[in-house]
């Protein structure tokens, strides 16, 4: 059990390093680097490397890669099972607290700004769904769509619509119980939860870089998963039985090729389709990490002129726990 972090003074809280920033940027990498700089072990902050056999779409870390740092929560849970934010969450802090004991510095590296926030932070308590109004609303996304659910959602809570995706039904249908079940919009619950105070010394670092070179970077990662055999990939999730609607195949990539495979769009159309909309993925992710004013930003290629920083934030050294942006 972690201890509760108001009778944990600061100094004692294992210390975390978060790498975090949108899709394509090289978080990977750059964790590594720390990684074997520091002694440390990555935790993977990613909501789709957790599922096994979802391995070119989710851009996993490979085997070198793997061989240089060790990687925590990649390939844990089958394509048809649940993961969320609090089962992350508890996990991702066992796996911290078990790292720290040890002496292996826990290094978080990903893109989903949620699952970073609920490890770190915890998760709001919002009322507990309605079966009925949660079969509802799932029957109703059967029937006309998860983009007219997302619709409805923006009409009573925009901010919301605004961060999540049309097809992600999921979401989009817990947002709507919980308006349903208390009255007011999701929003306004997670706004009053705000941040706690974490059972862990965090440094964080965000990557960013020239919004066309993050394009044409992201337009290059398409093709090389596409090329890499995408498409071999989903054919072969939907042979053993996964079917097109589970959460994990309505992801990024695989609903695209889902839909080139079931003739809803042409070859050309679906991957740019697949490039516009991560494009749209990496510019939701950036405004979510630019909201938290404790990520100091860094461009890639300059990771490691802040490595002066982490070690000094390692040793608990207050007049360096601040660090200044080094893009």
């Amino acid at each position: 059990m972690i201890d509760d972090p108001k009778d944990t003074p600061d100094l004692q809280k294992p210390p975390v390093i978060v790498i975090c920033g949108p899709t394509g940027i090289g978080k990977t990498a750059a964790a590594v680097a720390a990684a074997e700089t520091f002694g440390g072990e990555i935790i993977s902050a990613d909501s789709m490397q957790v599922y096994r056999f979802m391995d070119i779409g989710t851009a996993k870390p490979t085997i070198e890669e793997r061989a240089r740092a060790p990687h925590h929560l990649i390939d844990v849970v089958d394509p048809d099972e649940d993961f969320d934010a609090a089962r992350f969450s508890r996990t991702a802090r066992e796996i911290a607290v078990a790292l720290a004991r040890r002496g292996a510095l826990p290094i978080v590296a990903g893109g989903t700004g949620l699952y970073i926030k609920a490890m770190l932070y915890g998760l709001f308590r919002a009322e507990p769904p309605d079966p009925l109004t949660r079969q509802r609303l799932k029957q109703e996304a059967v029937a006309v769509g998860s983009k007219e659910l997302h619709r409805r959602l923006a009409g009573i809570d925009a901010t919301a619509a605004g961060r999540i995706h049309p097809h992600d039904t999921f979401r989009v249908i817990r947002a709507l119980e919980t308006a349903t079940a208390t009255g007011e919009p999701i929003t306004d619950h997670h706004r009053r939860h705000g941040f706690r105070e974490s059972p862990f010394r965090v440094m964080k670092i965000g990557l960013d870089m020239d919004r066309q070179a993050l394009y044409d970077r992201i337009d290059g990662r398409v093709d090389t998963m596409v090329n890499a055999g995408l498409l071999d990939e989903v054919r072969g999730l939907l042979s053993r039985g996964y079917g097109a609607d589970l959460k994990s195949m309505q992801s990024l990539g695989y609903r695209h090729m889902v839909d080139f495979a079931a003739g809803r769009l042409t070859w050309e159309e679906a991957v740019r389709t697949l490039k516009r909309d991560t494009r749209r993925y990496a510019k939701r992710q950036l405004t979510w990490f630019r909201a938290d004013k404790e990520i100091v930003w860094c461009a890639p290629e300059n990771l490691k002129a802040l490595f002066s920083k982490i070690d000094a934030f390692l040793r608990n050294d207050s007049k360096d726990e601040q660090p200044q942006n080094a893009v």
